[in-house]
């Protein structure tokens, strides 16, 4: 009996020591899932007849700033030297921010910090946290709510500037170039949707931006513009959509510079139809010169051979546009050319077969092109130029089939009067049971005439059909394996390409409808869509 107490004696004491053990070695809890909770504000929140010159937010908990100058959104905006927030890049219960200038009369002022306040230890944002005041006798409540979206993509940019303009008497349609706007906010990560809150009636521009350089202005060349067709008045209880562009730049010359030994470039911005290069320097006709352009890096370039001078006067014109260059030859890298295939080894039987050469192309001949079959049976074929460094090879290709091409020294000749070395090449075509296949039918077609597009995941156009006049269905054979999307651009002024809008004349870009579906075209199989544009 006396040991049985003791053993139960011995177990207590161990058990003990066991929570105390436990005791010693802390969990940490459940985890701190609540945000930030804003306790008390001076001035308070929606104060009026603000004349304060510095903000205190306290909070329940030590807070710090995540990306702040991302995502604080000042409406009317401020510039940055007229104010300055605090602590930043250490913890603390409450943000500071001090105002160094006058600020507007009669005018709400709201400071969205989006979720830019997180607490200290675990980072939870506090959600969207805005401090609204007055300077006027009333915080303004009108409210503008819409979405966003892109005029061409399938996806609308993410953090894009929604902005209100006020139609007064300082109002011009210049404003979005050289002003700030009176009312702003900014589209969320992933979201399309944009609320612009604590405006007062009137009369305004709606504009959208994605806003490159943060600075509420509008730069032509980089940032993505949307714009309301007329003014809205408020208060209103309309959503608005607003769709992105990029408008075509204004054109403009830009500098020259050596390219290469043989070789000047001229940077140009914007559309590089009807440039006129006219050379003033006086050269004796034994000079041969060309041009070229690369549209890719927006340059023309003016080749010459066997000139020996120090420097050359241009006058470069485009419709109205003219200008002056002077351009000092320097020493550069020889240029040589080079050839390159489109294809390595595999052609699919829809592909056209290119070479491209890094020269421009000055005689092409025929009879030094040889095509074979994988029976050494010389296929005929059609050259056609397409442009000064780009030449096709149209050939019958026929499935499961190997092809040699040869390219014999003269066969292509650059400006330079230099060819190539014997150049051999091997291709082989697959069946056409390893292709798939579309028939796609097209509904509600607001005009003629259109340009169907058959894109990949990354919206790279992989085939496209101009179509004049309705058919019954549009086929797209031989196609790779692969997952694709469909648009539909409407060709408005019957150009063949895709035309962007432009802000100072109102003018919105081409109409574009995308099919929801991806489409997943497997080998030896045919699909078939029913497209009705909405």
């Amino acid at each position: 009996m006396k040991r049985s107490i003791e053993f139960v004696l011995f177990v207590l004491v161990v058990l003990m020591f066991v929570q105390c053990a436990r005791r010693g070695s802390p969990t940490g809890g459940p985890e701190d899932e609540n945000p930030p909770v804003l306790v008390r504000a001076l001035p308070e929140a929606n104060a009026t007849q603000f004349e304060d010159t510095r903000i205190r937010l306290y909070f329940d908990e030590y807070i710090k700033f995540n990306k702040l100058k991302e995502q604080l959104i000042i409406s009317p905006p401020l510039p940055t030297s007229a104010y300055n927030i605090s602590p930043q890049g250490s913890a603390s219960k409450y943000i500071q921010i001090d105002l160094n200038d006058t600020l507007q009369g009669n005018t709400t002022y709201s400071f969205n910090f989006g979720q830019s306040i997180i607490d200290n230890n675990e980072g939870n944002p506090y959600p969207y946290f805005k401090y609204v005041f007055s300077t006027g006798e009333y915080v303004d409540s009108l409210v503008v709510r819409g979405a966003i979206g892109d005029a061409f993509n399938r996806e609308a940019d993410n953090f894009v500037s929604v902005m209100l303009y006020a139609v007064d008497s300082t109002y011009t349609d210049s404003i979005i170039y050289k002003k700030q706007p009176t009312y702003l906010t900014n589209t969320l990560d992933s979201l399309a949707f944009f609320e612009i809150a604590n405006a007062k009636a009137g009369q305004y521009l709606l504009v959208a931006q994605k806003d490159v350089a943060n600075n509420y202005t509008f730069d032509q060349q980089v940032d993505k513009i949307g714009f309301s067709s007329s003014f809205i008045e408020l208060p209103t209880d309309s959503l608005f959509h607003l769709d992105l562009f990029l408008e075509k730049a204004d054109f403009s010359f830009g500098r020259s510079f050596q390219a290469g030994q043989n070789r000047i470039g001229f940077g140009y911005v914007g559309d590089p139809e009807g440039i006129d290069v006219e050379l003033i320097t006086p050269l004796p006709d034994s000079i041969k010169t060309t041009i070229s352009f690369d549209k890719e890096t927006d340059t023309l370039y003016f080749w010459y051979k066997n000139l020996v001078v120090d420097s050359l006067l241009f006058e470069l014109k485009r419709d109205t546009l003219v200008k002056e260059v002077v351009h000092r030859l320097r020493p550069e890298v020889l240029d040589s050319l080079t050839l390159s295939l489109s294809h390595n080894g595999r052609i699919n039987l829809a592909d056209s077969l290119r070479i491209t050469t890094n020269t421009p192309i000055d005689k092409i001949d025929n009879r030094l092109i040889k095509l074979f079959d994988k029976d050494t049976v010389p296929v005929s074929f059609e050259v056609l130029v397409e442009d000064p460094h780009r030449l096709r090879l149209d050939f019958e290709m026929l499935p499961n089939d190997n092809y040699q091409l040869e390219l014999l020294p003269g066969a292509i000749s650059d400006f330079f009067e230099t060819t190539h070395d014997t150049l051999k090449y091997a291709l082989k075509t697959g069946s056409r049971t390893d292709f798939g296949g579309l028939y796609l039918q097209v509904f509600d077609v607001p005009s003629y005439p259109i340009i169907i597009q058959l894109t990949d995941e990354q919206e790279n156009v992989v085939r496209s059909l101009y179509v004049t006049e309705p058919q019954r269905q549009y086929p797209f054979l031989l196609l790779k394996p692969n997952k694709y999307y469909l648009r539909v651009i409407v060709d408005e002024n019957q150009n063949g390409v895709w035309d962007s809008g432009r802000y100072l004349d109102r003018r919105h870009p081409e109409p574009v409808y995308h099919y929801e579906p991806l489409l997943d075209v497997r080998a030896n199989w045919e699909l078939q869509e029913r497209f009705i544009l909405k």
